[in-house]
This record gives structure tokens, C-alpha cells and sequence, in this order.
């Protein structure tokens, strides 16, 4: 196998509600004209790397079978760069004012990085870290 490019595909309840928070901190859409109720789409990092946001019952059909809640648990964990630690800083707040929830406040971590975790509405994870 040789695959020309990677996305993620995640379940959420509200893609308005994802659209609005994704944008706020900062990614960039990948809908163009074509936004729907449905799904919602961002490019992320200077790859390009695709997010694709699924409403929970547009999903089933490529599941076959119920997207669960992530109240209890996760199914990825995506990290992210910063430049420096006043970004993480100044994402951490980005995450708060848009709506997301902070579960790891922005700390250093192992002497190398300084970073702060958060989960989306829905219960996404993303790391933010400097190194």
C-alpha cells in the first residue's frame, strides 16, 4: 500500500457548532461554497493534513454500527505545534473563549515541552505543545 495522503474522519453532534469552533481558534476551512449539516472540513498545520467532522448518523453507514459518546473515552489524540510558549498560552484561551474544555492546563512537561490539553464540544483531544 502506498497512500498519497492521510485524513481523519470524527463523529460529532452539531457540525454548526463545530464548524463555529474550530474557526474560532483558528483552523482553516476546507467546505469552500459546499457547507452542510452534515459534515464540516479543516486543513490543519502547514501539510495540509485533513479533518473531516461528521455529523454521528452520516457516519453509520462507513462504521455500520453506533458512533459512541467520548464522555468516558477517545478514540485519537491529535497534538499540535506551537512556536513558543506564549502560543500555547494564547491557544489555551482561544480554546476557552470558543467553548472547548482545558483538561490539562498549559504546564511544562518532562522538561522539553510546555503544553496544555484540551477536548472539543464534543470530547475531541488535542494536544498544543511547544518543544
Amino acid at each position: 500500500m502506498k497512500p498519497k495522503k492521510i485524513w481523519a474522519n470524527l463523529g460529532v453532534v452539531d457540525v454548526q457548532r463545530t464548524r463555529k469552533f474550530y474557526s474560532e481558534i483558528g483552523f482553516r476551512s476546507n467546505e469552500g461554497e459546499h457547507k452542510t449539516d452534515t459534515i464540516t472540513s479543516f486543513l490543519v498545520g502547514d501539510s495540509d493534513f485533513i479533518v473531516h467532522f461528521f455529523r454521528h448518523d452520516a457516519l453509520h453507514p462507513a462504521y455500520r454500527e453506533s458512533v459512541e459518546s467520548l464522555k468516558n473515552t477517545n478514540e485519537i489524540m491529535f497534538t499540535l505545534s506551537a512556536e513558543s510558549k506564549e502560543e500555547v498560552t494564547a491557544c489555551a484561551d482561544e480554546v476557552v473563549n470558543a467553548g472547548g474544555t482545558i483538561f490539562s492546563a498549559p504546564a511544562e512537561l518532562g522538561g522539553n515541552y510546555y503544553g496544555f490539553g484540551f477536548a472539543d464540544p464534543d470530547g475531541h483531544k488535542w494536544n498544543v505543545f511547544y518543544m
